[in-house]
């Protein structure tokens, strides 16, 4: 599968504003704050390219789901369940 960005790209410094107090109580139990961020970052690309996908296939898709309106699935004739 396609990475959704260069993961071997150099870590870059950054500033950011957060909550005093949450900043506080996750540095109190060790949150890797940078690993988080990245996971958090990582989730929201995911969720934007997935949305892109589904806006990009949508005449696509629409004429996959009718045509399986019209004619069912393909194999559903060897299915079994």
């Amino acid at each position: 599968m396609q990475e959704l960005y260069d993961t071997g790209a150099p870590k870059k410094a950054t500033n950011l504003s957060i909550n005093s107090d949450l900043l506080k109580k996750t540095r109190s139990i060790n949150v890797n704050l940078s690993a988080t961020l990245e996971l958090a970052l990582r989730a929201e690309l995911a969720k934007s390219e997935a949305e892109r996908w589904k806006k990009d296939n949508k005449k696509a898709i629409k004429a996959y789901n009718e045509f399986v309106e019209a004619h069912d699935c393909f194999g559903d004739e060897f299915r079994n369940f």
